[in-house]
């Protein structure tokens, strides 16, 4: 990011106002399709202080993530992928009954966003990182996706039932919300 007032990125679209943001690729800055490069330059030497400091903020971020948790290869992925094959299974298994539900296909995938989804014909898809989380942490994913084939939002009665099978669902979910993403970007490293 030395060079970020030298190099960067101009997307031009039919938006009104001027953004910039600090990315893998350094500097963007989106402007309308009429934006002269003097009005460009003065944008970015307007908010020189906020581009330096988020600049900052980002390369401090990628340096902790760096040292904390490296970014998986595709080797370990797979092992995780083959890991969670056989343990979600088995979890599903054992918590649909106390859920009072049937279910369809179990898929494994590594996704950069979600831990876990259920189709409307119960088909159910689960993050392999949820291999790096502690069990109860896997059964908490678990239960409140099969607890969807009942309730298909997040609505209070949605909860209700998730807590009814699992009554320190919030404990579990607490842990995913806290250390959640630190684990998802070890998909990509940002």
């Amino acid at each position: 990011m030395k060079d970020l007032f030298k190099k960067f990125k101009i997307i031009r679209s039919n938006r009104r106002s001027f953004a910039a943001e600090i990315g893998r690729n350094g500097l963007i800055v989106r402007v309308p399709q009429s934006a002269g490069e003097k009005e460009i330059r003065y944008f970015i030497e307007k908010h020189r202080d906020w581009i330096e400091k988020h600049a900052a903020e980002y390369e401090r971020r990628v340096a902790a993530n760096a040292e904390k948790q490296p970014v998986l290869t595709r080797e370990e992925i797979a092992a995780l992928a083959k890991k969670a094959l056989e343990v979600i299974p088995e979890r599903v298994r054992f918590f649909a009954p106390k859920v009072g539900v049937s279910y369809g296909r179990i898929t494994i995938r590594s996704q950069r966003s979600k831990w876990g989804s259920c189709s409307s014909k119960g088909n159910l898809n689960f993050n392999c990182l949820l291999m790096l989380m502690p069990p109860e942490v896997v059964d908490s994913v678990v239960v409140h996706e099969l607890c969807h084939r009942k309730e298909m939002n997040h609505s209070p009665r949605f909860y209700a039932e998730v807590r009814r099978v699992m009554p320190d669902y919030d404990t579990h979910n607490a842990w995913l919300r806290q250390h959640g993403a630190e684990i998802m970007r070890r998909l990509t490293g940002e």
